[in-house]
This record gives structure tokens, sequence and C-alpha cells, in this order.
């Protein structure tokens, strides 16, 4: 790993230091880490015709973790020196309970770098960002008249990271991760709709904010927007849904994805609990969850506990193959770690979560899938919903929809959901199309209080007998 800027600079520790308070806080323990985080974060909003606001953070800390059994002990501080770490070494051990663990295994080392060693913070500069996006602004206020609000907004941050575990040289990652996002609403006849687009990933600013790419995704917002101005009202009921590919895999990613995570696996609370080996979902459907595509969103070099990220095969032809692992989980279930231990920042103990999690292409036109719906809903774009994850009971709604009769696209719909569950719909996909496309960076999955970036992709899909609730 490239080794990134000093952590311990301006404090009372050092990295002989925290390497010998780590050993000494983590004897006698299964595993565990010191995980040692510098961070810096800017957005920008740009709303009503001005920039409504900028702001710039910066956080430094650590948090100590301390495993023993299915126990774990974490404390955390922003203090860095060597008597908080010492607290710190004290309030772990509350996890013991007066057993003695044997040290696991540290995770193999890894040379890849994913994403390149520079902080987007810092380029282009503030009067830069600011007339962007005014830029933005006045775009789409003068290519359609109907335009009556624009919101604009960009984020960056770089993330800095440092773990270390006992009997192990110190782990170093740099994270930058970048996101523009543009609203736009639009007014006819009273008449009030809104169309967004957003993109970004683990890069520099200058990939999304060329002037062809934010047109692109303006030019894609509005166009929603106005399509929204033709929507009609549509009649709930059961019928065949197709869904678009790239973003609507957020569908599968919350209703099934998280049902693939370790801890609820280990724990029985998943539907897919005990299913390794057997069919749960139907033939052609083989989903992944892949930490490795460069620049992504979800991508880590190595994830929370010091991991190689890797491609993890969850299902293949509708065969569950195994679950999303971090360390302790994995140990406790007699299999390796599959690089997706993952916490929000050093204030939070790392768990199970997703990557990028993506359904593979299929071999069919995506022309012959819409032609074979009979009478039935075709999603484009998802916004809010809501899921069970341990059961995959899900409501989702459709913020770009359409009606489709006899294989030929109607009219748009508005207030389109979809309700069902995830290992139900897995086996009633009977259509996958052969045009896989990965979401465009602005995916945030929360689990047990934190959030953390994700990609999502699918190609075009059909599922029977879905659930579509709507006004009518």
């Amino acid at each position: 790993m490239t080794k990134i800027q000093n952590p311990f600079s301006d404090t009372d520790l050092s990295l002989e230091i925290a390497q010998n308070e780590t050993e000494q806080a983590l004897s006698g323990a299964d595993d565990g880490e010191l995980y040692i985080e510098q961070s810096c974060s800017e957005s920008f909003g740009f709303d009503d015709g001005r920039l409504k606001n900028a702001s710039y953070d910066a956080s430094r800390g650590f948090g100590l973790r301390r495993v023993i059994g299915d126990s774990s002990g974490f404390a955390h501080s922003t203090e860095m020196t060597p008597a908080a770490l010492r607290r710190a070494a004290l309030a772990v051990r509350g996890a013991d309970r007066g057993r003695t663990g044997n040290w696991a295994d540290n995770p193999p080392r890894t040379n890849q770098r994913l994403y390149g060693d520079f902080d987007p913070t810092l380029s282009p500069d503030f009067a830069t960002k600011s007339a962007l996006l005014k830029e933005i602004d006045t775009y789409l206020r003068e290519k359609d008249p109907r335009v009556i609000q624009v919101s604009a907004s960009l984020a960056a941050e770089q993330s800095n990271i440092t773990i270390l575990r006992p009997s192990m040289d110190p782990i170093f990652d740099s994270r930058p991760l970048v996101r523009i996002g543009i609203s736009v609403t639009v007014e006819q006849n009273g008449r009030r709709e809104t169309g967004y687009m957003g993109a970004g990933g683990r890069s520099s600013y200058d990939k999304w904010i060329a002037s062809s790419s934010w047109k692109s995704m303006a030019d894609d917002a509005l166009r929603q927007a106005l399509i929204n101005l033709e929507a009609i009202d549509i009649s709930g009921g059961e019928m065949d849904v197709v869904l678009g590919p790239g973003w609507p895999g957020i569908l599968f990613h919350e209703a099934v994805g998280h049902g693939l995570e370790g801890d609820f696996n280990r724990k029985g609370e998943s539907a897919f609990s005990g299913k390794t080996g057997e069919r749960v979902a139907a033939k052609g459907v083989t989903l992944v969850d892949d930490g490795t595509i460069a620049e992504r969103r979800g991508s880590l070099s190595v994830d929370d506990e010091g991991t190689p990220t890797q491609r993890t095969v969850l299902i293949e032809d509708g065969i569950l193959k195994g679950y999303m692992q971090d360390r302790q989980n994995a140990r406790l279930m007699g299999v390796a770690s599959t690089g997706n231990g993952r916490r929000e920042s050093f204030s939070c103990p790392p768990m199970p979560r997703m990557t990028n999690t993506v359904m593979q292409a299929g071999d069919l036109d995506p022309k012959e899938i819409l032609a074979s719906l009979e009478n039935g809903l075709y999603a484009v774009n998802f916004g809010g919903g809501q899921v069970d994850i341990t059961s995959g009971k899900f409501v989702f709604q459709c913020t770009l929809a359409y009606l489709v009769k006899n294989g030929k696209i109607g009219a748009p719909v508005k207030g389109a959901t979809l309700i069902g569950d995830g290992p139900t719909a897995l086996t009633k996909i009977s259509m996958i199309g052969n045009d896989m496309a990965l979401d465009p960076g602005v995916g945030v999955c929360g689990k047990a209080g934190q959030g953390v970036p994700v990609g999502v992709g699918q190609p075009t899909l059909k599922i029977g007998g879905l659930t579509v609730g709507g006004a009518g």
C-alpha cells in the first residue's frame, strides 16, 4: 500500500508507541485492531439561484477493538495521546468476561490500489466550484422555461487510515470520494414535478465536472422532470414488472443483499440462513459483491479491518454459494473473511457490509424482455423505500416508470410503488438482459446506525407477479 500522511503528526503519539500499546491492549484476545483515521470533507449547495452553503470539516481519531469469542469491546477517542489509548485499552477488556482468546491469523497483505493517492478537496479551488454550480443553474433555466427551481451540489472527502494489529506491519490506505448532484423542478399548468441525477466515485472531481459530464447529468434530470409532468395515476394490483439496468439494483441490494451478510446468517436471523448450496433464486441469477472495481463508490483496497477486498460470488445460477464476511463472523462460522468488514468512521466498530453488489448479465436483448411484457410496469428509476433487512420485505417508490401493454411502452405513471420480498422476488425472475450497468455512484447504505458508500448494478430484469401499489 502507498504510505499516506503521517497520522501522528502534531500529536503525543508515535507509530512505535501506538504499536506497543496495541500489542498490550490486544494481548490474550482472539482478534482486534487499532483503527486510526484522519479525514477532511467539504460540501457545496446551490439553491434558489445562489450558493446557500459551503462547509469544510476535518477530524482525526482512533477506534480500538478487542474481540473474544462472539463478544467485542470497542472504545474510541479524538484525543491522540498514549494516555487516551491506555484508557481505551482498559475499557475494551470488558469484553473478556474472564476468558482468554487465541489470536487469529492476520489478514494477507496486498499491493492493489483501486484509486489514486490524492485529496479531492484541494482542487479545483472554491471559486471554480462555486462558479460551476451557478453555471449548472443558468444552463437549466435557459434550456426550458418551465424550470422553476434548480438545486446543485458538490461533495468530496479524503480519508487516510492506518490499521495496527499485533505482529503485523501497519496497513495504510488513502481514500478519496466525490459526488455531484443535480435536481430540477418544472411547472406546467399548475403542476410541479422534479427530476434528479447524481454521480461520483473514488476519483478527483475532474471526471464529473467536465462540461460534457455535468451537462449530460443536467439534461437527464430535466428529462425525468418533464416526463413526470405527463405521468398518470396507476391502479394497484399484481403484475409483471421489468426493472431497468443500473440503479434499480438498489432493490436487490436492500431486499436481498443485507440478508446475505454474515452476522444475520450466523445468528439465524436471515431468510437465507443455513441454505448454502440450495436453490434460492431462478436459474440464470448470479449475484456478486465486488469491492475491487476501480474507482467505484463502494470499492476499497482493503476493508476497515485490513483485509483485501475481493469479488465474492453470493448466488451462482440461482444457488446460494456463501455470505459476505468480516473477520469475527467468519471465524465463528469457520470460513474466511471476504473483505467486507466496514465501518462509518473511527468512532464505529466494523461489521459485515456490502461494497458493490451486482447482479450479472444474462444473454437476452432488453428489447425482447420489454416485448414479452403483456400488461405490466417498466420501472426505470427508484427513490426511497422501506425494507425489513432480515425478511427482505420491501416497499420501493418508483420515480420514473411506464405502463407497458402488449410489449409497447405507454404512458409514464406517478405514485407507483413495488411491494414484495427479496427472497421471493429472486425466484420470480424470468428474463435477464445482456445490458448489465453499474449505478452512477450515489449509493449510501445504512445498517445499525452506520452509513457507508456503496455501489449497485444489474441488467434489465423481468420479475413476475410483483404487487404494484398506486393511487388508483
